[in-house]
């Protein structure tokens, strides 16, 4: 990926570090006692945040079915929209509501310790992506895990995000003029898109086909091959990890197609070829 790479997805989860966050007086220092209760209250939100979740009824799904949606690309670039770029969705709802109507009772002790798994996990998250400078100045990163911190911290975090998402919009709209400069045909322009789409398969021979699972993403189209492949790189496993964006070069005589996918871990795959063609199996 030249444009949109792993440090890229990386600065794009860190423009809203101060999402969700509150002032807090007490987490100038480290205070057990405060720690414990804001646990406590940000556990019992999680929990009957879940138990409502739970106890919503699939079959208010159905005033949706046949909504016509709009592909994310085309619907954020204010482009004119085609045929191509729409599809009619059909709520999958008769096993919904029969697992609902099936439901066994809400499990608030999984839930507790669901809660307990992500406070864990956040903790880490921050860890990793905070600023030296800014993690220095955090006195209980258990409290700020939870979502409170210092004016001063909350000032950086603000100031720290708004450099983050000017930088990410500088590289975003590096790549669409760079895309837009590639005399790419609109067929292939157009068809080659699976934004959360799952490789369930890629068959290397004198073709290399992936094949999809669309379930996850906005299209139909779930094959894509390409015709006298080159395998320029690829970095880690492919099969089973969702696609999140492409880059598409024109080369002498084909292709050039950057993907970078995501999963248990970020996989990139390039490949030079003389043609590309995407259907519907």
């Amino acid at each position: 990926m030249k444009y949109l790479t792993k440090e890229w997805y990386e600065l794009c989860q860190q423009t809203h570090l101060h999402f969700g966050m509150r002032v807090h007086s007490g987490a100038q220092q480290m205070d057990e006692e405060l720690y414990l209760r804001l646990y406590k209250r940000k556990e019992k939100e999680h929990v009957k945040f879940q138990r409502d979740v739970y106890n919503v009824d699939p079959r208010f799904m159905l005033e949706q079915d046949g909504a016509v949606l709009v592909r994310a690309e085309k619907f954020i670039s204010g482009d004119e929209v085609s045929e191509e770029d729409t599809m009619v969705y059909h709520m999958p709802t008769e096993k919904l509501i029969a697992n609902y109507d099936a439901r066994p009772p809400f499990d608030e002790l999984g839930s507790k310790q669901e809660f307990k798994g992500n406070v864990e996990w956040n903790c880490e998250n921050k860890i990793a992506q905070l600023p030296k400078e800014i993690y220095d100045q955090i006195a209980d990163i258990r409290v700020f895990s939870l979502g409170y911190c210092t004016k001063k911290v909350m000032l950086q975090l603000k100031k720290q995000s708004k450099l983050n998402e000017a930088q990410m919009q500088l590289i975003s709209k590096e790549y669409r003029e760079a895309q837009l400069a590639e005399p790419i045909p609109e067929h292939i322009r157009n068809q080659v898109h699976f934004h959360d789409c799952t490789v369930t398969e890629l068959v290397s021979d004198s073709d290399l086909v992936i094949r999809f699972d669309t379930r996850g993403g906005f299209t139909n189209l779930n094959k894509i091959t390409f015709i006298a492949p080159e395998i320029i790189k690829q970095e880690g496993i492919i099969v089973g990890r969702y696609w999140l964006y492409q880059e598409l070069y024109c080369i002498k005589n084909g292709y050039e197609l950057h993907m970078l996918f995501d999963g248990e871990e970020m996989s990139e795959l390039i490949i030079q070829c003389q043609d590309i063609v995407v259907e519907e199996e």
